[in-house]
């Protein structure tokens, strides 16, 4: 056995636990065969790479708690030029107007821009759509295990990206969610990408943990402005200096796109 091949049956074993995975390897454990280790990684049924692989993203490296592995479907390069990765998120429960501004802002980007987000209900699963029908790339990161479409009436953007795009998760298997997953979900999203977009959200939604770790990781953040009154984590971020989007050109501004 090898040390790759004992990151990937720790993260087995513990199903992509962080603090597990940590305890086991800072105490040197050893309760596992090599047998053991080749049929828990037959079992796989996607792809992976682990933090000593070469090709594993530097953007991950630095950051708090780096996924001792990603599992993932689909094509890793498009993870190679993280300069024209946009992470565009926000509520589960979004307004006609956060839809229909996501849709005109991303719909309207070059073809050479990656939509990143969590797949989740709402926006993740609208900026996911939108990316798509507009022919650009996008991959999504996942709270459950990499086989787990979570929610299940995402199943056909899940596929959609599975066979065709990136999809990316520290959870393998079909390891169920749990609340704890989705902040740690949210971190990757922040370092992987160059812009964190957010489109609509309340002030106390989960949003904010990862425009939280995109500022840790010294990324830019935009928003779209909303009316005056409402309970908007855009404005607030605004007021406290994230970028206005009114227009796709706003956005290929933000990031400084050069084709």
């Amino acid at each position: 056995m090898n040390a790759r091949e004992i990151i990937i049956y720790l993260s087995l074993m513990h199903d992509g636990d962080w603090d597990k995975i940590y305890s086991d390897i800072q105490n040197k454990v050893k309760n596992f065969s090599d047998d053991d280790i080749k049929r828990e990684i037959s079992k796989l049924k996607c792809k992976c790479i682990t933090i000593i692989d070469a090709d594993y993203p530097n953007e991950l490296k630095n950051i708090y708690k780096p996924p001792f592995v990603l599992y993932y479907y689909g094509d890793l390069s498009i993870l190679n030029n993280t300069e024209k990765i946009i992470c565009s998120i926000g509520t589960r429960k979004p307004s006609n107007y956060g839809v229909n501004m996501t849709h005109m802002v991303l719909g309207g980007l070059p073809k050479d821009i990656v939509i990143m987000s969590g797949l989740a209900a709402g926006i993740d699963v609208e900026s996911h759509k939108t990316a798509i029908n507009s022919g650009l790339k996008t991959i999504a990161v996942l709270g459950s295990g990499i086989d787990n479409c979570y929610p299940k009436e995402n199943k056909d953007i899940y596929d959609e990206i599975k066979n065709n795009h990136l999809l990316i998760s520290e959870y393998p298997h079909c390891s169920r969610p749990n609340r704890a997953h989705f902040p740690m979900r949210n971190r990757i999203l922040a370092a992987l990408s160059k812009t964190v977009f957010v489109t609509d959200a309340s002030i106390h939604s989960g949003t904010s943990i990862t425009v939280s770790f995109a500022l840790e990781c010294g990324k830019n953040v935009c928003c779209i402005p909303h009316h005056g009154g409402e309970d908007s984590l855009c404005n607030k971020l605004i007021k406290e200096g994230a970028a206005l989007i009114e227009k796709t050109d706003d956005l290929l501004e933000e990031i400084g796109y050069k084709n």
